[in-house]
Parts: structure tokens; C-alpha cells; sequence
């Protein structure tokens, strides 16, 4: 499907779609290295952007604290993984596997399965160490608490000493 027949000819949707469209085993068949030889992207990174974009997300900011709000219907918490890296990168990762019951076949899948994947750069005044995450009902709530505004510096008095 092309981007151009909805009006979305922006060079992010370009390059998504062109992620997108790359088959696994062109992008980088001979390991990751190759494909990053070949001026390709390499597996790993298009793997990453697909589980990317299909992940979707809402990000609301609140008075005294950032809300990431994820679906995750039928995962436990042992599928999901909340975590920091490179101190200021909030990632939300998992993978949703297939039910595989011998006497069943699927005469349709349209579920997506598989890893997920969704990084957001964390502003400066995002508090480290105040990190919650909570899944219920099937939708997950990270709760990122904000550092309190720094104290506005008073003027500092001199006294003047008369010789």
C-alpha cells in the first residue's frame, strides 16, 4: 500500500513505509552485519521499527507527572518490561506468543503477535528515580513523577563596610 494515496507524502511516513515493506529476508540475510555492509538496513533495527509502529501509544502530561498508557490485552506481567536506558530513554518491550492447542486450528489470525516495542526520550524535569507501572485490565499505565521546579535564586546582599 502506498502512503501517497492517503496525502501522507511526509519523509517520516516514507521512510516507515519503506520499513515496512522490506521483507525479513532481505533486510540483512546474511546477519546483521551484512546488511549494514550492503548499506541496508540491518534485521535488528527493522525488526525494532516494526514493533515500533505497530505499538501505539498515549503520552499525556499532568500537573506533577508524565502518564505512557499502552494497550497490552492478554499479557500477564511476566510478557511486559518497563525500563530505563541510557538514564533518560523509557522502554516498554514484550512479546505477545501464539496459543498452540493441539486439537485447534486457526482458520483466521488477526491478532498481531509477536515483540513489541516503544521508546520515549524522558524531558529533564522527568524524576528517575519515581517510576511506576501498572497493567489492568489490559491496558498499561507507566507513571514517570516530575522533579519539583528548582527555587528561583535570591539575590545574594553584600554588606559594605565603611573605612
Amino acid at each position: 500500500m502506498d502512503a501517497r494515496m492517503f496525502g501522507l507524502e511526509t519523509p517520516l511516513m516514507a521512510a516507515l513505509q519503506h520499513l515496512l515493506d522490506v521483507p525479513d529476508g532481505d533486510a540483512g540475510a546474511g546477519g546483521d552485519k551484512a546488511g549494514a555492509a550492503a548499506g541496508g538496513p540491518t534485521r535488528t533495527y527493522v525488526r525494532d521499527a516494526r514493533a515500533m509502529a505497530a505499538t501505539p501509544a498515549d503520552v499525556k502530561e499532568l500537573p506533577g507527572a508524565y502518564s505512557f498508557v499502552v494497550d497490552m490485552p492478554g499479557l500477564g506481567t511476566g510478557d511486559i518490561k518497563v525500563q530505563v536506558e541510557d538514564e533518560r530513554v523509557l522502554v516498554i518491550s514484550g512479546e505477545r506468543r501464539r496459543e498452540e492447542k493441539e486439537d485447534a486450528k486457526y482458520l483466521r489470525m488477526e491478532r498481531r503477535m509477536g515483540k513489541f516495542m516503544r521508546k520515549f526520550v524522558l524531558p529533564d524535569n522527568a524524576n528517575m528515580d519515581k517510576i511506576s507501572a501498572v497493567c489492568k485490565d489490559g491496558v498499561l499505565t507507566v507513571t514517570v513523577e516530575k522533579l519539583p521546579p528548582p527555587e528561583p535564586k535570591k539575590p545574594k546582599t553584600i554588606e559594605v563596610k565603611v573605612a
